[in-house]
């Protein structure tokens, strides 16, 4: 909750380019509601601006730690709810989906990914920090996997 990662891309004719990519920061300090919130106007804030196609969300994992999953999870509902209300579909991808969506391997280190995230968007230094990188690396794999999806239902439906 204290550093949500957000990554625009845009794709056309196969070619990706990032748009905009950074982190949401709510201090320590804040009652929960209030960081929340912060990060919902946020989210909201990079709706409007960049009206998006589609909104690409990391599932969540938490391995030991159900503390960080309950503050995970309250950022990815609050930014679920402002896709909602903007009429954005979202879609999710396991850590492991978005690696090898990038990187051809979904065991990839973090600074492997960030690395491929530059290249794949042609970016002159790898994406910072590692929160805005990963998020980079969502849309990367949104924006790669979901025009198949889109198939896939439509041959099945």
């Amino acid at each position: 909750m204290a550093n949500t990662g957000y990554g625009v891309v845009r794709s056309t004719a196969g070619r990706l380019v990032a748009l905009d990519g950074g982190v949401i920061e709510t201090r320590a300090g804040l009652p929960v509601e209030q960081r929340l919130a912060e990060i919902h106007a946020a989210i909201d804030a990079l709706l409007v601006e960049y009206d998006p196609d589609g909104m690409a969300l990391e599932q969540l994992y938490f391995g030991q730690n159900v503390k960080t999953a309950f503050a995970v999870g309250q950022a990815r509902g609050v930014t679920m709810l402002a896709a909602g209300q903007r009429g954005v579909q979202c879609e999710s991808y396991t850590p492991q989906q978005v690696k090898g969506a990038v990187c051809g391997n979904g065991r990839a280190e973090k600074d492997q990914v960030a690395r491929m995230v530059q290249a794949l968007l042609g970016l002159q230094t790898p994406p910072t920090p590692d929160h805005a990188a990963d998020a980079l690396a969502v849309a990367i794999c949104h924006a790669n996997c979901a025009p198949l999806s889109r198939a896939l239902v439509g041959a099945a439906g």
